[in-house]
């Protein structure tokens, strides 16, 4: 179901045109990340003056910031090849062999979600990320033998949003460690000019900070709205996006002022008008909603998180003062001082107040 949502930070099918349309191939170009990219630029020109392989890179942070945008922009600051995979289509240890061993010198190879790796994967990128070398059993039973592959210099460049599910051997391998922080709304604001631009459409100044405060700190859901937002302008016969398209667009899609669709206030209203702010269990909130749990706290609750709406406490989930402001409703130190009939949905549309 998340998936389905327009603020996913995660990767859909829809997006796939739009990065290759929008996403920048030069250091220069990429907005945000200063402190990353000052590292990485005397990193990377560090490397070509050697002409050795820049030192493998693991880059964590949440989803939608980046990391593949900038993974790619490394190897062209480099001026070689990219081979891109993910830890779950890495089954097997022939897998991986094959791709280390088609690498040439200092190329990129990219694996996204790093932390899905399977062990028996992970251990043999030990001795290639550290030596350079490929172990590998031929046969098996008393007739197998181990023999040792020579590999090109590599750069390995892991992404991952669980930094802590890496296990401790493979993380001390990448010796650059970045992690990549939500963008300011300013720097969504540059994003979504940009990317209008090389949409062919205009947006105006108080357009783009409204499509920017509702984008929740993420340049891949900025690009989506811009999208959304452009297909409206169209319909409608605007030729550039104002400040009122972008209201009636994102009202349309039922997206509230600082980002919240109805989803995150489904979560919100079931802590506030279900358990009275909390706290209340993670396994509760699961069943209530209909999501799975995982779904709940790897992928509404970082946000909600984020923003002050939600903590997690040992008691389980509670709700905010910020969250009751932002929804009018009246608080106090014991939580919730209004009459508990209040709904967060207008009971016909559905739609959040």
């Amino acid at each position: 179901m998340n998936d389905r949502r327009i603020v996913t930070s995660r990767e859909t099918a829809s997006d796939l045109d739009l990065n290759n349309t929008l996403r920048p191939t030069r250091l220069k170009d990429y907005i945000g990340q200063e402190s990353v990219k000052k590292r990485m630029e005397v990193f990377i020109n560090a490397a070509k003056a050697r002409g050795e392989a820049l030192d493998h890179v693991l880059l964590y942070g949440p989803p939608g910031l980046g990391k593949t945008t900038l993974s790619h922009i490394i190897a062209n600051e480099l001026g070689v090849n990219i081979r891109i995979t993910s830890g779950p289509a890495i089954e097997k240890t022939g897998d991986l062999a094959a791709m280390l061993t088609s690498l040439k010198k200092n190329d990129v190879l990219f694996i996204d979600e790093i932390h899905r790796l399977d062990r028996s994967v992970e251990e043999v990128l030990y001795p290639a990320m550290e030596d350079y070398k490929l172990d590998i059993i031929i046969g098996k039973g008393q007739g197998s033998k181990a023999i040792r592959l020579d590999l090109q210099p590599f750069t390995l460049i892991g992404a991952t949003t669980r930094a802590g599910l890496l296990s401790s051997p493979l993380r001390d391998r990448f010796g650059i460690i970045n992690r990549l922080e939500y963008y300011s709304t300013d720097e969504l604001i540059t994003i979504i000019k940009r990317s209008a631009s090389i949409l062919g459409y205009d947006i105006d100044g108080p357009g783009a900070v409204e499509l920017a405060k509702r984008s929740r700190g993420t340049p891949r859901i900025a690009n989506r709205f811009l999208k959304r937002v452009r297909d409206f302008a169209q319909v409608t016969g605007d030729e550039r996006i104002s400040l009122e398209t972008v209201n009636s667009a994102l009202s349309l899609l039922e997206i509230d002022p600082i980002g919240l669709d109805k989803t995150d206030i489904l979560l919100l209203s079931t802590i506030i008008d279900k358990f009275s702010g909390g706290p209340v269990g993670l396994e509760t909130i699961s069943a209530v909603i209909g999501e799975e749990k995982e779904t709940v706290e790897e992928v509404y609750e970082p946000y909600l998180m984020q923003i002050g709406f939600l903590n997690r406490t040992p008691r389980g989930r509670v709700a905010t003062r910020r969250a009751y402001e932002h929804f009018g409703i009246a608080y106090d130190d014991t939580g919730r001082t209004d009459n508990k009939q209040q709904t967060f949905f207008d009971n016909e549309s559905g739609t959040a107040k």
